[in-house]
């Protein structure tokens, strides 16, 4: 199986025809996902890349059954582009823009909660993969193997690396989750695990974390309480890192004594985490602990 997107999903693109849009577009086609049309106000009934494009979302929904939205809006629309697919009734959101202000984001992550059914992944993330069937993102495609070990992480550059280690140790990937790195974000690292424990193909998760918040320590806590026997290798970035510095993401700092990499390793290891202290050992640690 897959969680968030497989073969059958019906893609539409927020932002089609701007440059980021286009490039990336073209990247899904080319891998074999489905995408259905794009949109870009004001250019409705226009083609692009060979696809319909609409001026609104609801269009897309109407015109060509669109269930999941990738969206490439400029920062200062990207919140409204949420709003506008949670409210056609678009089922998975994919928020690829970095930048979106806060206030912005709160907004939008409220109004998707009271949405029924609707699941928002980002933003400032790198997408979802099911390797074979979807890419739906800007996740380089040839790293991701078919298999049944499934990836969670903040970090984009950091997924690649280890789907790759994963692949060659003989494995691969059922489904890979990028959640992104922004203070506010749609779907948490515990919400992204417990997708893939609860999925029957995957039978191993990476979880990839970082410095800043509770994400991680929450992730631990649920798979400690819910009697999975799925084991996860977990990796925490940001060892070095001082503190009260943004370190990469807006959301990787260190505030509290609970922020730091120490901190949550030794908190995912008392909840029966693998945890590993460099990147490079990722792909040896599941290979030793797949059942």
């Amino acid at each position: 199986m897959s969680v968030l997107v497989n073969k059958d999903s019906r893609i539409i693109v927020q932002g089609f025809t701007g440059s980021e849009g286009t490039f990336h577009s073209e990247q899904m086609i080319e891998y074999g996902t489905q995408i259905v049309g794009g949109v870009t106000p004001g250019k409705g009934g226009q083609s692009h890349l060979g696809k319909p494009v609409f001026n609104t979302v609801a269009d897309a929904v109407k015109d060509v059954g669109a269930d999941t939205s990738i969206i490439f809006v400029p920062p200062a629309f990207a919140a409204d582009a949420i709003m506008e697919s949670a409210n056609a009734g678009i089922k998975v959101i994919i928020t690829i823009t970095e930048g979106i202000p806060v206030a912005d984001m709160v907004k939008a992550y409220e109004y998707v909660k009271r949405s029924d059914d609707c699941t928002l992944v980002g933003p400032n993330c790198p997408g979802v993969i099911t390797p074979g069937e979807a890419k739906v993102g800007i996740m380089p495609g040839f790293v991701f193997k078919k298999g049944t070990v499934g990836l969670v992480s903040k970090s984009g550059t950091l997924t690649y690396e280890a789907a790759d280690q994963v692949v060659r140790q003989g494995l691969g990937i059922t489904t890979a989750i990028g959640i992104g790195g922004d203070p506010i974000i749609g779907t948490t690292t515990r919400e992204a695990v417990e997708l893939l424990i609860n999925d029957p193909e995957t039978e191993c998760v990476v979880m990839i974390g970082e410095i800043g918040g509770q994400l991680e320590a929450d992730a631990a806590e649920w798979y400690k309480n819910s009697g999975s026997s799925k084991p996860i290798v977990g990796f925490i970035a940001g060892e070095t890192a001082p503190a009260g510095r943004t370190m990469g993401h807006a959301g990787a700092i260190v505030g509290g004594s609970d922020d730091t990499a120490q901190a949550k390793k030794r908190i995912m290891r008392e909840c029966g985490i693998h945890v590993v202290d460099s990147p490079a050992e990722i792909g040896k640690k599941v290979k030793e602990v797949m059942p």
